[in-house]
């Protein structure tokens, strides 16, 4: 479970550090290189996924979903400065109860 759980952090960084380095050069004029070097980042967070013992491409994608929102409010808070309100944490733990379902709900 511990291996699990580092990819989808692993995978959820890649996926928003990637995408935030685009973003700046795109939206706030920063070198092209961010641009280059975001696009790299992306490309891993598309690998890191396939390390997964989940048999079910949709299951480990639609968790991946979840840990990205909650990755997401802890990159704006940390990252951003931009505190999370009560519906932001409500929504985070919401996810997490959803991702903890689809992973680890008992199957036929």
């Amino acid at each position: 479970m511990i291996y699990a759980i580092v990819l989808f952090i692993l995978a959820g960084i890649a996926e928003i550090g990637g995408g935030y380095l685009v973003w700046l050069w795109l939206r706030e004029g920063r070198p092209y290189w961010y641009g280059i070097i975001g696009g790299i980042i992306l490309v891993l967070y598309g690998i890191v996924p396939t390390l997964q013992k989940f048999p079910s491409f949709g299951r480990v994608y639609a968790a991946y979903g979840g840990v990205f929102v909650i990755l997401s409010v802890l990159w704006g808070w940390g990252v951003d400065r931009k505190t999370p309100d009560t519906y932001d944490w409500i929504g985070a733990v919401i996810c997490l109860i959803g991702v903890s379902i689809i992973l680890w709900g008992p199957r036929h």
